[in-house]
């Protein structure tokens, strides 16, 4: 998928305008800055948790895997839990809707046991 027709699928799909504006490059630079959160302690709670993973299901749909799969064997590395699912994004084999930080401390610990998907 070329950057044009990218950006069409992202409008007509009703992405935030700056998830549109960001393009192929603001989508992986996102990607990378998310996994760079995780393993430095994520901050915030699980409904930003979740859309940011939703940021991966769009990486995926406009198929930028190649451009994230180093992001991605890192993120595998940091989460715990595999088996639970946390969200889902919509996308067939979405390991990133399975599992959260294993430093999952704060906000985003409290709100994964509020829902029952962490003790």
């Amino acid at each position: 998928m070329n950057d044009a027709e990218m950006i069409s699928y992202l409008r007509e799909n009703g992405y935030p305008e700056h998830v549109v504006k960001a393009g192929r490059r603001g989508l992986v630079e996102r990607w990378n800055k998310f996994v760079d959160d995780v393993g430095k302690g994520y901050k915030l709670g699980l409904e930003d948790y979740r859309n940011d993973l939703d940021l991966r299901g769009i990486i995926s749909m406009v198929g930028l895997e190649d451009e994230v799969r180093e992001a991605d064997a890192e993120l595998e590395l940091l989460l715990t839990k595999r088996t639970v699912r946390v969200w889902e994004s919509g996308v067939e084999d979405s390991f990133w809707d399975y599992g959260y930080p294993k430093n999952a401390s704060g906000e985003l610990l409290g709100d994964l046991r509020e829902e029952g998907l962490a003790e």
